[in-house]
């Protein structure tokens, strides 16, 4: 009998983590690929025309999914202004954290995403946390919503003090509205109407 329960409970286990699998995966091949804010910025002149790339780096380790993430105005693909690495791992059910890392001299690393391996020469020892700026994100109707938490994502960026963002990351669009406050809680660079709405192309 106590068999036949221990059978049933390692069953139901992998069942519980095979879903969670499935949930880590989805928002993977959610966040991986080539994106657009070219049909906004054409529609609303609030916005520019930006270009984001992320590809799975590392694939070799399992103790996270890692993407290096490159942003570029499409008149400069060549000087993107922000170069990333977010280490994305599930933390419950329908909970994931996307935390930020920065490396040196990443302008190096520029067009990277068209490599086959990127980043290889890089390990994990060799990045530097964004400490307060992780992404913490929730899964629910098909997609995965969340921000930053409070005011803990430090920024000096145009006289800011704090840095917040908010995503949304469905099959085929991400939107991401990233802003920065002074220490008086004024907005001091971002979007102001909304966020940037990228299109999966």
């Amino acid at each position: 009998m106590f068999r036949k329960i221990f059978m049933l409970s390692l069953l139901l286990f992998g069942s519980i983590l095979s879903q969670n699998n499935e949930k880590l995966d989805l928002l993977k091949n959610y966040m991986t690929g080539s994106f657009s804010s070219a049909d906004q910025a054409a529609a609303d002149t609030n916005f520019f025309d930006i270009r984001l790339e992320m590809k799975q780096i590392w694939n070799e380790r399992n103790d996270a999914i890692y993407l290096y993430v490159e942003q570029a105005a499409s008149w400069a693909l060549d000087k993107p202004y922000r170069q990333r690495i977010y280490k994305v791992v599930q933390t419950g059910e329908n909970s994931f954290e996307s935390a930020v890392y920065t490396f040196e001299n990443p302008l190096r690393f520029a067009g990277a995403f068209r490599e086959d391996n990127p980043l290889s020469e890089l390990t994990p020892d060799s990045l530097l946390e964004r400490e307060g700026c992780a992404i913490m994100l929730e899964y629910s109707d098909g997609k995965f919503t969340g921000s930053t938490v409070d005011k803990n994502c430090g920024s000096d960026l145009r006289g800011a003090s704090y840095a917040t963002s908010e995503v949304e990351i469905s099959e085929n669009v991400l939107t991401s509205w990233d802003r920065g406050f002074d220490s008086e809680d004024r907005q001091v660079w971002g979007a102001i109407t909304g966020p940037y709405i990228f299109k999966k192309k």
